[in-house]
């Protein structure tokens, strides 16, 4: 029995790559980001996680935010508010890094207007 690769190559030119949330992509960080500067794809991660480890850009929701969020929730449970009655909360802070190394080993420019947006900007 074959298994079907990952992806195919050779890779469209202007090509990229959006990795998603999740347990698998975690767990395969560091060969995700290694593959996307072979093949020299720009790509966006979900956490800063991702950029810190070599990633070109992440967005996603702030982590500290949520817990702080989950804190107000226990709060309100541990004074008598049934869970069931409390909202669903989306998340209402994001973050935005930028790997400056990264761009430049892929012959990017990022724009002076998004820098000034992000939340981190690694050199």
């Amino acid at each position: 029995m074959t298994t079907k690769p990952f992806f195919r190559e050779p890779f469209t030119p202007n090509g990229g790559l959006v990795v998603q949330s999740g347990a698998r992509s975690l767990r395969h960080r560091d060969a995700i980001i290694s593959l996307a500067a072979r093949h020299k794809l720009p790509s966006v991660f979900p956490s800063r996680y991702f950029v810190t480890g070599g990633g070109l850009i992440s967005y996603g929701p702030d982590l500290t935010d949520q817990f702080r969020q989950a804190a107000g929730y226990v709060d309100r449970i541990l004074k008598g508010e049934k869970p069931a009655d409390l909202p669903v909360q989306a998340p209402t802070k994001f973050e935005l890094a930028i790997n400056l190394k990264t761009a430049k080993a892929l012959g990017l420019t990022v724009p002076d207007t998004l820098l000034a947006r992000a939340d981190e900007v690694i050199e």
